[in-house]
């Protein structure tokens, strides 16, 4: 796959998982705060929902892929 079409495809999946989540402004694309000076703990509570509503969505359409849906 090429490298621009793959990135294009997890922002998009990161915007469409942040928006379920009610979480765009956590979106680094979104919020041009430098984020160096937050803990790691509040990182982490921001964008780990997302990171994770993410993943489930791979595997679910991965799941989906297999079963022939």
């Amino acid at each position: 796959m090429e490298n621009n079409n793959y990135k294009k495809m997890m922002y998009e999946l990161k915007v469409e998982a942040a928006s379920e989540l009610n979480l765009l402004q956590y979106i680094k694309e979104n919020n041009d705060h430098d984020k160096s000076d937050v803990p790691s703990r509040i990182n982490g509570e921001q964008g780990g929902p997302i990171g994770g509503r993410m993943v489930r969505k791979m595997l679910e359409a991965q799941m989906r892929k297999m079963n022939g849906e």
